[in-house]
């Protein structure tokens, strides 16, 4: 049995990463560059990066295709453009451009540390209405929150 950071790993022997320094830079170089945010709806309510769209990662698949109620039409017509998926932590953002890839993009890549890194790098994000996310704000709502009940158990043994 595949564990989750093993099948992230199986995927990045597919999946190009880049730092957020270097989507600084592309979007610079690329005004046309496309940011896909595959975090559920109220994540990117609370923060994404200015431009990008969100399609949640539990839907991306139907929203890359026509004739689905997902369907994104711009995401269709995007197989040739140069795309960037970002998440939280950039662990959904690999699993959705392994699954770009397979679906025929042509040049789609994760950003590595995600919107947690693009927040450590002092970048941008907005909230819904278009407002800025102070830096420290982020920081916070970045901040993992296990219970104890997610906790791995100390008796617990992997199979």
């Amino acid at each position: 049995m595949m564990r989750f950071i093993e099948l992230i790993r199986s995927c990045l022997t597919d999946v190009k990463e880049i730092m957020p320094w270097d989507l600084e830079e592309r979007l610079q170089d690329n005004p046309d560059l496309l940011i896909i945010d595959v975090r559920e709806p109220y994540e990117f309510d609370a923060m994404h990066i200015p431009g990008s769209i969100n399609v949640p990662r539990g839907i991306l698949e139907s929203a890359c295709e026509w004739d689905y109620e997902e369907t994104n039409p711009e995401l269709v017509r995007s197989r040739d453009r140069e795309i960037i998926v970002v998440c939280r932590s950039g662990y959904r953002s690999v699993l959705a451009a392994n699954s770009m890839q397979v679906l025929g993009y042509k040049n789609v890549v994760s950003l590595k540390t995600g919107l947690r890194g693009w927040n450590d790098y002092e970048q941008s994000l907005q909230n819904r209405d278009k407002q800025p996310v102070d830096v420290e704000a982020a920081d916070e709502y970045f901040t993992a929150r296990l219970r104890p009940d997610q906790l791995k158990p100390k008796d617990w043994v992997d199979s």
